[in-house]
């Protein structure tokens, strides 16, 4: 029988594995990929991307993060707390060099997915979580639920919020509680 799952909340020093989690889960997510069209370079360009939500008006103490057996990092979810789903404007002006780093020539195009997201995104106070992953080779064993179930269990009955573009996902999200509010496309 296999231990239960470790999730703890992450820390600073916990930053470049997350970063590291994310960038690998999300090569073939639908958006991203739509963003970064180059699959030959977007496994640079997603670590630029999340090296840049990671550390812009990031808290690490609200992400919760799933260690394998060896103790490593293997799914993370980064969570913001209500009323705080935007990334403010002065963190991103703050890094606009890794904010050209992270989109280059395609800023254009994720300044307008972005807009679209939050014009589309729920204005009533909400937990909200906005990116979840989990290392290509630890998908399927219940590590990406593990660390959305550690965060649900401790805001316990307050709203929670998430938008995916990967259509697989929605059951999952299903299973935990979620429910399919609004449909867009990019």
């Amino acid at each position: 029988m296999r231990p239960p799952i470790t999730v703890r909340p992450a820390t600073a020093a916990d930053i470049p594995a997350c970063i590291g989690v994310l960038a690998a889960a999300f090569h073939d997510d639908p958006a991203l990929s739509w963003l970064y069209r180059d699959a030959a370079r977007r496994p640079d360009q997603l670590k630029r991307f999340f090296r840049l939500i990671c550390t812009a008006d990031a808290d690490p103490a609200h992400w919760r993060i799933a260690l394998d057996d060896a103790g490593q990092p293997v799914a993370v979810a980064l969570w913001r707390p209500p009323g705080r789903w935007q990334i403010p404007m002065s963190g991103m002006v703050r890094r606009l060099p890794a904010v050209f780093a992270a989109f280059g020539t395609l800023l254009p195009r994720a300044l307008g997915m972005q807009g679209l997201m939050d014009a589309n995104h729920a204005r009533d106070p909400h937990w909200y979580l906005q990116f979840v992953g989990c290392a290509p080779a630890a998908q399927g064993k219940g590590y990406g639920g593990a660390v959305i179930r550690a965060m649900l269990a401790e805001i316990a009955g307050q709203p929670a919020y998430l938008e995916t573009a990967t259509e697989s996902n929605v059951g999952l999200y299903q299973a935990l509680g979620f429910a399919v509010t609004k449909t867009y496309a990019v």
